[in-house]
């Protein structure tokens, strides 16, 4: 375990936003599936050498796949494995083991597929999935309907996936579709979900990874406070459902610019809102650092999902915010903060959740005296130079 120590300080200068780890994910199995291709670049993070090393334990055949701590990786190559007839196991690190896997272990069974598990990891799967209709909820997460889609069109006959409730997370599945274009492979979305022809061959290309949006985030909300901050490399007519950030940032009332992929966000007076987190889940940690920087009062809500994360995200923000000060409510589904409080630094507990560690990286720029973090090295999992970046810009992190 390692931690950071951060004294405050004023960012300011320009950062690369790292390659999408959800683009890439989608477009390593996709490449998977064309058995040719590269996919480049790649960040090299905990959860992009999960999907890269399970993708390679299937071509040698390999009966255990280890899918570490990314549900990303879990719960798209579970039926991937099943759709190619593969008789394997998965396991994973971490909280990954008691993530939810519900729906495939009903839906799975349905469709000629045995699955053996006690509700979550290991879990094995035999036999080949055939194609049908698959009826699942649309608001318990988007990662099963993604991982339906990327399985089903390799399979003879054609399929359907009928949402029994509304899909949350929507952009996420939208990428889904995109990446799957890219490769030839079409999805039709009608009334009731998707419908995907099947014997769609994906075709073999290089793929070229865009710049991730929920990462810029971070650094985005960081010239927002209290500095001057411009993230490059990011695409305006991106599917990343995060690039919401933007609209998030301007109805705090934060200065922006955007210009050839280039984002700058400046100190602002900013003021709260009121945030649906429902298509947006990983932005709550830094949008509710935001909040707490901002005059007047901020409800998020939608968010309930992250119950079910690397940590409980609600209950971990909420408590690293009390400890710095911030007049902050846990709600069922988010939090209300209200803006306006003397905020100081703090030994915070990281929880070995990548996205908690950022965001109160973040804060901690803003702090008065220092402030301490612990598990630091869970920013690995998704952006392994995060600190190096945010020391680019002037921060003051040392990692111990």
């Amino acid at each position: 375990m390692s931690t950071v120590k951060i004294k405050s300080s004023r960012p300011n200068g320009e950062i690369v936003a790292p390659p999408s780890k959800s683009a890439a994910h989608r477009a390593l199995i996709c490449s998977f599936l064309a058995e040719g291709g590269t996919v480049k670049p790649i960040i090299d993070s905990k959860d992009m050498q999960a999907t890269v090393g399970v993708l390679k334990a299937l071509k040698k055949n390999e009966t255990t796949l280890n899918c570490m701590e990314s549900g990303s990786t879990l719960r798209f190559m579970i039926p991937v494995a099943a759709a190619l007839g593969k008789d394997v196991t998965f396991v994973g690190e971490g909280r990954l083991p008691q993530r939810p896997v519900g729906e495939y272990l009903k839906l799975l069974p349905e469709h000629n597929v045995t699955v053996k598990s006690e509700g979550g990891l290991p879990l094995s799967i035999s036999g080949k999935l055939k194609n049908g209709s698959y009826e699942i909820a649309g608001d318990v997460s988007s990662q099963y309907v993604t991982g339906l889609l990327l399985a089903l069109p390799v399979l003879e006959g054609d399929s359907a996936v009928l949402l029994k409730t509304p899909l949350q997370s929507k952009p996420y599945v939208d990428m889904t579709v995109k990446v799957m274009k890219d490769y030839g492979v079409e999805v039709t979305q009608t009334d009731f979900g998707y419908l995907i022809h099947g014997g769609q061959t994906f075709k073999k290309i290089d793929y070229t990874v865009e710049g991730d949006w929920s990462q810029a985030a971070f650094f985005l909300v960081a010239g927002a406070i209290g500095g001057d901050v411009t993230v490059s490399g990011l695409d305006m007519e991106t599917a990343q459902g995060d690039k919401r950030i933007l609209d998030v940032l301007r109805n705090f009332g934060a200065l922006t610019e955007v210009k050839d992929g280039r984002v700058r966000c400046m100190k602002s007076a900013l003021q709260g809102t009121v945030v649906d987190a429902s298509d947006i889940p990983d932005l709550v940690p830094i949008i509710a650092v935001l909040a707490s920087f901002s005059a007047g009062q901020t409800v998020i809500k939608g968010a309930e999902r992250l119950r079910y994360k690397e940590s409980d995200r609600i209950k971990s923000v909420v408590e690293n915010m009390k400890l710095i000060g911030a007049d902050v409510t846990e709600t069922n589904d988010g939090m209300i903060i209200n803006g306006g409080a003397a905020l100081h630094g703090a030994r915070l507990n990281g929880y070995n959740d990548h996205r908690i560690v950022m965001a109160f990286s973040v804060a901690a720029l803003f702090l008065s005296g220092e402030t301490v973090i612990d598990d630091a090295q869970s920013v690995n999992k998704s952006y392994p130079e995060f600190f190096e970046d945010y020391n680019r810009i002037g921060g003051k992190a040392d990692v111990i």
